[in-house]
């Protein structure tokens, strides 16, 4: 934002990232004429990695809105006007605003949690008509739903297909019953399908998997996770042994921690890892930076950071930048087995899922054990399946001797 005249605060988008070229403006959380206090969120605008917070500069009152929702922007672009000498002033029954001596009813709009204001915005339903149902009459996700069933509900004529310019569309038959309901995917969405395309066309994909006995994990976690936790302020989780397991084995077999550029291989000398989180506005993958060099405590804090600010929306473009190789745990949602796809231009990625108790045999005896089968999805243009199945039996072999985990060996 800058000043000018000394009372006019132009309100601009951000500086985007060198690979974003646009983004777009979600929800206006102020309308013109209502007052705006300094460091209050104006508006999310949704690039196709991330959706960003546009903070007040000053306080003052809102204007001009110069673009609205689901409008698309550009770095720096002009998109709303605050009056830092402003005021809401208050009249009999009424709220006004006074703005060069002329009085202006504000729009009174209530104030939505992130997940709710998402939910409103897909189902089109205007947020100055919510009546909240929850504690202090906080909107909630329930108070949104009824809103749309009574809009179903009351009869009207049909409306055409479309989706243009991000909002969805209501096709109803004449009786009332069959309801379909087009909506325009959100610039993240669309970035993970076109990244996700462009890996399976552009890329030869292949997995191969392995089972482990994660009984020692289990057990050493069992042994010190009150003194982890204790100790460092956060639960200790299967998730940083994954980690770990991944950079050893990395370190081990360069080549999957490579990527691919034309006909060029680059060998990475660093490990930053991408943890795929799943949230509201779709699957992320922040990066965890050098973990080579991180304790498991600083690769638990550093997944739940991640996994807090995805559901609200805080992560920052950089932190999705770069990344030489991605961890997903399926397991988390229950699953069972899977063929994950590589994150590009990144040439392998591991997929960790459900552990259960399962039959195996042990010295020809059969025996029950927390078996995990893991996966490994890699690019066989640069690697063979000879260092694929090495390197995911070296992850094998530090998850069931764990102590190379935390000795680095």
């Amino acid at each position: 934002m800058s000043i000018i005249e000394g009372r006019i605060i132009e309100v601009r988008v951000p500086q985007l990232s060198e690979s974003v070229s646009e983004a777009t403006l979600l929800t206006w959380h102020k309308q013109a004429g209502q007052a705006v206090s300094e460091g209050e969120n104006l508006i999310d605008i949704e690039t196709d990695k991330v959706v960003l917070e546009l903070p007040a500069s000053k306080s003052g009152v809102l204007t001009r809105i110069i673009k609205g929702d689901g409008e698309k922007v550009t770095s720096n672009e002009l998109i709303a006007q605050i009056d830092t000498a402003a005021k809401v002033v208050a009249v009999p029954d009424v709220g006004a605003l006074s703005v060069g001596g002329e009085l202006v009813e504000p729009r009174a709009v209530p104030v939505l949690p992130p997940s709710v204001r998402k939910l409103a915005r897909e189902k089109e339903i205007d947020a100055a008509s919510l009546h909240g149902s929850g504690r202090s009459g906080r909107v909630t996700k329930e108070d949104v739903l009824n809103a749309m069933q009574q809009v179903q509900s009351t009869p009207s004529p049909l409306q055409g297909e479309g989706g243009g310019g991000g909002r969805s569309s209501i096709t109803q038959s004449i009786a009332g019953e069959r309801v379909e309901q087009r909506v325009a995917m959100t610039r993240i969405r669309q970035r993970i399908a076109e990244r996700l395309l462009q890996s399976q066309q552009n890329a030869a994909i292949l997995t191969t998997f392995n089972e482990v006995n994660m009984q020692p994990v289990m057990d050493l976690r069992n042994k010190y996770k009150d003194a982890f936790e204790n100790k460092h302020g956060i639960k200790l989780g299967f998730s940083s042994f994954f980690v770990k397991a991944a950079v050893l084995a990395l370190q081990k077999f360069p080549i999957v921690n490579a990527s691919v550029d034309g006909t060029d291989i680059i060998y990475h000398g660093y490990f930053d890892i991408g943890v795929a989180i799943g949230s509201e506005r779709g699957l992320v993958v922040p990066i965890i930076r050098d973990a080579d060099k991180l304790s498991l405590a600083d690769i638990e804090k550093q997944i739940a950071d991640f996994g807090v600010r995805a559901k609200t929306g805080k992560l920052t473009i950089e932190e999705f930048t770069g990344g030489t190789f991605t961890v997903s745990n399926g397991g988390v949602f229950g699953s069972m087995l899977s063929t994950p796809i590589i994150n590009p231009p990144q040439a392998a990625i591991l997929g960790v899922h459900a552990t259960k108790d399962r039959a195996v045999v042990e010295n020809g005896q059969i025996v029950i054990r927390p078996m995990n089968y893991l996966a490994v999805s890699y690019d066989h243009r640069i690697i063979d399946g000879r260092e694929a199945v090495l390197f995911l039996a070296a992850i094998k072999e530090a998850l069931e001797f764990p102590g190379r985990v935390l000795l680095d060996l």
